[in-house]
């Protein structure tokens, strides 16, 4: 059993002693409140009491990571050079182009998050989803670390342990592992121009601004662009309009923020970006292959003989400890009526989205709403492919929420929260963690989510 449960009551003890440290818990809110963690033009919500993890769950936490990043790794490998492999995947065409287009460096899988329920007595981890290129709430992490780092409470805990953060290897570390890929890139230049690039209305634009600053104090040139406004002229992708750094710039690496979905979305208005990637004109870091990863029906992909066949007798038996039964939402391959009678057993997703758009969760439903759901998903009705998934209980801890009221500031007792932690995982090493934690069954923004500050206490392998 580890020791988080303990810290966190400590830090409750702390908290309790200073009379509910009142001053502290409003003085984390004002720094959220005027701080550049904003999600979709709102200020987050975040934990006073942050997540503290012990040695034991840092060593769980890395090797989830990295055995993770080795096996999709495997299947990436697989489908990238294997065609008779491929059908394990149901594909658009047009995706199945843009993941075969070429790369020209060596990494497979830049960038990962990957988000887990670990039970924190046990040590047993459940997935919920895996994420790529699009991950983000690295700046998130950052700004509730620097929340409560000044407060009373946190200087109380701290005089008692040896407390780290990830937050250099998050920020830091990514630069250093991208300018390591790109240095093993076919036509790299001396002096490249970095851009980072996605669909602004959906993205983290305060934490791009952040990195490219980084970059920047590398002498690196980063700029950040929309991706619809990049044109080629069929020997340079240029970055006509900058939201941060340069106009017509040209890109000779970019940082593929932008998720596969949205790319499909906006296919017309894509085609300069894709088309110099085709042309090997610009190093995309990632490549679109990551796609593979981020579809959720990579679950179903792993259980497939052909994928165990890739793994080693070790790694299959991790991806049976810890992969939930995951199937599209469809007659030919689970039984609907079962999936409506025993509805808190099940959650639903589409197979391609993110942002928790679109997810339910039986556990949240009345019997005829859940049938409903079912109705209106299943079989492709909505429009697009759904999986169901078995549904896994979260690990619950306290906590205390500040969402912006008076009543966070005088709360007495804490609350218990479900609890999902998002492994960060750069070309292959495990850098951090995204603790977040909510009321409901699922856990995001829109459920009343809050993120909470990654603390490893006691632990020298982590600093």
């Amino acid at each position: 059993m580890s020791r988080n449960a303990s810290y966190t009551q400590e830090y409750l003890d702390e908290i309790a002693r200073l009379d509910g440290d009142t001053a502290g818990r409003r003085a984390a809110r004002t720094h959220m409140e005027h701080s550049t963690a904003i999600y979709h033009g709102r200020v987050v919500d975040s934990c006073y009491v942050p997540r503290l993890y012990d040695k034991q769950t840092y060593r769980r936490l890395k090797d989830i990571a990295e055995t993770t990043h080795r096996i999709l790794e495997k299947v990436m490998r697989e489908y990238l050079s294997n065609p008779a492999y491929r059908s394990v995947y149901e594909l658009d065409p047009r995706l199945v182009d843009l993941i075969l287009l070429p790369r020209g460096y060596d990494a497979l899988l830049p960038f990962s998050r990957v988000d887990v329920f670990l039970n924190e007595d046990t040590m047993d981890a459940a997935f919920c989803e895996f994420n790529a290129d699009g991950s983000s709430g690295m700046n998130e992490n950052r700004e509730i670390t620097a929340s409560i780092a000044n407060t009373e409470a946190f200087r109380a805990f701290s005089a008692k342990h040896v407390v780290s953060t990830c937050n250099e290897e998050l920020f830091d570390g990514w630069v250093s592992e991208f300018l390591h890929i790109y240095d093993t890139y076919e036509h790299r230049v001396s002096h490249p121009h970095v851009a980072i690039v996605d669909f602004l209305e959906s993205a983290i634009t305060e934490e791009f601004k952040i990195f490219a600053k980084l970059f920047a104090e590398r002498g690196v040139e980063c700029s950040v662009y929309d991706v619809r406004d990049l044109r080629f002229d069929g020997e340079h992708l240029i970055g006509v309009k900058a939201f941060y750094g340069r106009d017509n710039a040209i890109i000779d690496a970019a940082w593929r923020r932008s998720v596969t979905n949205d790319i499909m979305e906006h296919w017309d208005t894509s085609q300069p970006l894709i088309e110099a990637v085709r042309a090997q004109k610009v190093a995309l870091i990632g490549s679109f292959a990551g796609h593979l990863v981020h579809d959720k029906q990579i679950f179903q992909v792993l259980f497939k003989p052909e994928t165990q066949a890739l793994l080693t007798p070790e790694e299959n038996a991790f991806v049976q400890e810890t992969v939930p039964f995951t199937a599209f939402l469809d007659e030919s391959e689970v039984n609907l009526d079962e999936v409506k009678a025993t509805r808190e057993r099940w959650i639903i997703k589409p197979t391609d989205a993110y942002g928790s758009k679109d997810v339910y969760a039986g556990r949240d439903c009345d019997d005829d709403e859940w049938a409903h759901i079912i109705d209106a998903h299943a079989n492709g009705a909505a429009g697009a492919p759904f999986i169901v998934q078995r549904y896994c209980t979260p690990h619950r801890t306290l906590t205390l929420p500040l969402y912006g009221d008076e009543a966070d500031i005088t709360r007495e007792n804490a609350l218990a929260y479900n609890n999902l932690l998002g492994l960060y995982v750069y070309n292959g090493r495990f850098t951090g963690v995204f603790s977040r934690l909510g009321p409901e069954p699922v856990i995001c923004k829109k459920t009343r989510g809050v993120t909470a500050a990654t603390i490893w206490v006691d632990d020298d392998e982590a600093e």
